[in-house]
């Protein structure tokens, strides 16, 4: 009996031994490694040198291109993020009727977010929003002046954040499902009432989906802290015009594989963690005053 049940357990073993050997050689010794490489200074092609605080104190203190990259990614977040969120409610909430087609329109809105992050899409983006692009020809048709979309710092972070906006379909697709779980009979017995559309939309609605509002601000807000392959190709690489789009990611990037201080690098990424968390905690400490949970009867 005992032999049987170790070589149960032994096959086992074998089964989650790939997961077991993928998760400590590209998750957790990549982060032990980044952690000490923080603490030195490491170009990639010496061995590191320990020198204690130094990166974080240069972020901070000596680097105004990484205040400057932390100042334009705040701002990407938190003009991107609640936009991407509002237009997936709209969509998903139009989707949210009862219509033939219907499938074929949620395929169709849906497909912007499994190519919108791709390199082909960038390249694609730089085209629309050049100056002959198809942005200023239908500016110029309604009588505004054309944009200079690369020249302009403003108008070039504006455009990576449109570019988020319209990956707006995981968001649509959990908005959805949260509103096919909203039981129809609270909408009928609102409408016996006399409650308007926005009456039923800020009473029921919202209350409703809040948990799902706070699952995709959450992981919307972590995927917006790290987007990089659209900065990077609509910039070329040099986060410009001025560094109007010099994100995080990016300037990390550069930092650690442009000028090699990976040790530098490092310590940007441990910030960025701890940054995220901080955003994520508060988000979930605020949550108790605006989610609302059916089985505990509100919060």
């Amino acid at each position: 009996m005992l032999q049987s049940h170790m070589k149960q357990n032994l096959w086992g073993y074998l089964f989650i031994g790939p997961f077991i050997i993928g998760f400590l050689a590209f998750t957790i010794i990549p982060i032990i490694s980044s952690l000490y490489f923080s603490f030195t200074s490491y170009d990639l092609f010496s061995p590191p040198r320990w020198i204690g605080l130094d990166n974080f104190t240069q972020m901070f203190t000596e680097d105004p291109r990484y205040l400057h990259s932390l100042k334009i990614t705040f701002i990407y977040v938190f003009a991107g993020v609640p936009l991407r969120l509002a237009f997936a409610l709209i969509v998903a909430m139009l989707l949210n009727t009862a219509s033939r087609a219907v499938g074929l329109y949620r395929t169709m809105y849906y497909l912007p977010s499994l190519i919108g992050g791709s390199v082909a899409v960038a390249i694609m983006w730089r085209q629309i929003f050049g100056d002959d692009g198809i942005v200023n020809l239908a500016l110029g048709f309604i009588g505004i002046d054309a944009v200079r979309w690369f020249g302009d710092p403003t108008a070039a972070l504006w455009m990576l954040i449109f570019l988020s906006v319209w990956q707006f379909g995981s968001s649509m697709l959990i908005f959805l499902a949260g509103l096919k779980s909203i039981p129809q009979s609270y909408y009928e017995a609102a409408s016996v009432d006399g409650a308007s559309f926005f009456q039923k939309f800020f009473n029921i609605t919202l209350p409703m989906l809040s948990p799902v509002i706070l699952f995709n601000a959450i992981m919307q807000t972590i995927g917006a802290f790290m987007t990089f392959v659209p900065a990077f190709i609509i910039s070329k690489g040099t986060g410009g015009p001025l560094d109007g789009t010099l994100l995080y990611s990016l300037y990390l990037f550069k930092q650690g594989f442009e000028f090699f201080h990976m040790g530098y690098a490092s310590a940007m990424a441990w910030i960025m963690l701890i940054i995220i968390a901080i955003l994520t905690s508060i988000i979930f400490f605020t949550s108790r005053f605006w989610v609302h949970y059916e089985s505990e009867g509100g919060r």
